[in-house]
């Protein structure tokens, strides 16, 4: 009966062989959000654990910095000389990248903001 619910041995060594795949090739998009990256890489990470794979959270956080977007790379080399990726968790590399997520965004609106004041002082200029 257990054998019948998990799967025979084939099976299992597919689908992580599958799943494998997918967490090496897997990167962040441009525009795609830290916290859905996060998702989408735990959710993988959780079906290799499941089964079967002896995964350590370092392994998961160098993939991680690997494959961020290029905004990060600034960051990532700042985490990487500050911090112990050893002794880093998955959750104080997502905090730590939310922030400067956040940063961007902030720096970004206030770019658009500057664009949109520059038109309308084009607008003015050209009317006088």
């Amino acid at each position: 009966m257990k054998r019948k619910f998990e799967g025979n041995a084939r099976v299992k060594r597919s689908h992580l062989q599958a799943l494998q795949k997918e967490f090496e090739t897997l990167e962040m998009k441009v525009g795609e959000g830290v916290t859905k990256y996060f998702s989408t890489m735990l959710i993988v990470a959780n079906k290799m654990k499941t089964y079967g794979e002896q995964m350590q959270d370092v392994t998961v956080v160098e993939k991680i910095l690997r494959s961020l977007s290029e905004k990060f790379n600034y960051v990532v080399c700042s985490i990487e000389e500050s911090k112990d990726i050893d002794q880093l968790s998955i959750d104080e590399l997502q905090s730590s990248l939310m922030v400067h997520e956040k940063k961007f965004t902030k720096h970004s609106g206030e770019e658009q903001t500057l664009k949109v004041n520059m038109k309308e002082r084009e607008v003015v200029d050209v009317n006088f």
